[in-house]
């Protein structure tokens, strides 16, 4: 545990002074939410407060942005430049590492989260007084669910400069296509069906029916179920295929 709370403070130092991480992952979702919100907040999305719904969006976008693309854009950058190698020949256990670097990711959303949520109230007015209990397990399930497709994306990266590009060409279409700005019923049919098996797709209806519908775990389980199973899959394909070497090695 001392060795996880050491690294775990490495983690946090390496990603703050870092500016790209601080502008491009932390701040970006919450410019976001604070622009769009004062475009559309004032209307009704689906039938519900503009506002409200924006704000889940812009929360699966900022979890997709930090576990996912950041996650797995450091770890590759980490592995071509010899840092992840240089690690394994410490006596710092390869999964208290990895778990450092999760929990680190988790903290950050954290942050950002409440972040998110005090610009939504306050900025954009948001209405968060029908907020359920599912959703701190929807952020955490999130988090956790794209940390674990993060990681095993890492091996479809072959260079730490192409890393950006190939992340992005990921994450991106997934931010749209899934609904995090607008409605999913304007798409055409094509997309939609793409969007039905999208695992942000399934964390923006958990974090829409929290936070705009006021619903608790129990209405919950089949975004649950989707995101578990994204989860055991992203876990699965990283336990195969994780590299600690450069690839050019």
């Amino acid at each position: 545990m001392r060795l996880l709370a050491h690294e775990l403070r490495n983690q946090q130092r390496l990603f703050w002074r870092s500016r790209e991480s601080a502008v491009f992952t932390f701040a970006m979702p919450l410019a976001l939410l604070g622009l769009l919100g004062a475009v559309y907040g004032d209307r009704e999305i689906d039938g519900v407060d503009g506002a409200s719904y924006l704000l889940a969006g812009m929360l699966g976008y900022g979890i997709v942005a930090t576990a996912f693309a950041g996650l797995a854009i450091h770890l590759v950058i980490r592995r071509e430049s010899g840092v992840l190698k240089r690690v394994r020949g410490t006596p710092l256990p390869a999964a208290a590492y990895l778990a450092a670097v999760i929990l680190s990711t988790l903290l950050v959303i954290a942050l950002q989260t409440g972040a998110q949520l005090l610009i939504g109230r306050f900025a954009i007015g948001a209405d968060l007084s029908v907020a359920g209990g599912g959703f701190a397990v929807a952020v955490l399930l999130g988090t956790l669910s794209f940390a674990a497709l993060g990681l095993a994306l890492t091996a479809a990266v072959r260079s730490g400069e192409g890393s950006s590009a190939v992340v992005t060409a990921v994450y991106l279409p997934m931010v749209f296509v899934s609904g995090a700005f607008f409605s999913v019923e304007r798409l055409p049919g094509f997309l939609e069906a793409i969007a039905g098996v999208l695992p942000l797709t399934y964390l923006l209806e958990f974090l829409r029916g929290s936070l705009v519908d006021g619903e608790g775990i129990g209405s919950a389980w089949t975004p649950i179920g989707v995101l578990l199973l994204w989860a055991a899959l992203g876990i699965a394909v990283a336990l195969r295929t994780f590299r600690w070497e450069p690839r050019s090695a």
